[in-house]
């Protein structure tokens, strides 16, 4: 991906890291490779995905921000906090399917973007509960900041949460009987 700086309208990121800090952003995807994905405890997720151009997997490791049970299936919610011109977002897009790995476990998922209505209301429920993580995010996107914070009120939370692109991963295939999930948009 080619770094290109934000309009005017957009959100402004910094551009990707290199050197030394390009290495400890990898640090935890080698974490999960020597199988020490437990020292997560969850909060965190290794993607296996599918490159949109090249075709060989790729590998990213993604903060969860809420799990759940949906249709009798494991469900992570996870964020991307680069926005939606992350790599691994834009292969998701491409090609829903992919593999994660949850401490020393994989599971075969299928991602779903989260509409930015619900978006808005997962932020709303995530901020509370990581406070810092959620304002590093903000500050990250430059979103909804204010000096050191962030606007903690649930209206503040919902309108910063409205353009961060959240991706929902769901587990196997579903119970016999129950409805397919939607297709991805």
């Amino acid at each position: 991906m080619t770094y290109q700086p934000s309009g005017p309208s957009e959100p402004h990121r910094p551009p990707p890291s290199t050197g030394r800090r390009r290495r400890i952003e990898r640090l935890p995807a080698q974490l999960f490779r020597m199988g020490l994905g437990p020292l997560f405890r969850g909060r965190a997720l290794l993607l296996v995905h599918t490159g949109r151009v090249s075709g060989p997997a790729r590998r990213t490791v993604v903060e969860v921000v809420e799990t759940a049970v949906v249709d009798g299936r494991r469900c992570w919610t996870v964020v991307s906090g680069s926005g939606p011109d992350a790599d691994w977002y834009r292969n998701l897009m491409r090609t829903p399917q992919a593999t994660v790995q949850a401490g020393r476990r994989f599971h075969v998922v299928t991602a779903q973007p989260v509409p930015p209505g619900e978006s808005a209301e997962l932020m709303a429920r995530y901020a509370p509960r990581r406070s810092g993580l959620a304002r590093r995010l903000c500050a990250y996107m430059g979103l909804g900041c204010t000096g050191s914070g962030v606007d903690a009120s649930a209206d503040g939370c919902r309108r910063t949460g409205e353009p961060v692109p959240f991706v929902r991963l769901i587990a196997g295939s579903p119970r016999a009987g129950s409805a397919p999930a939607p297709p991805p948009r």
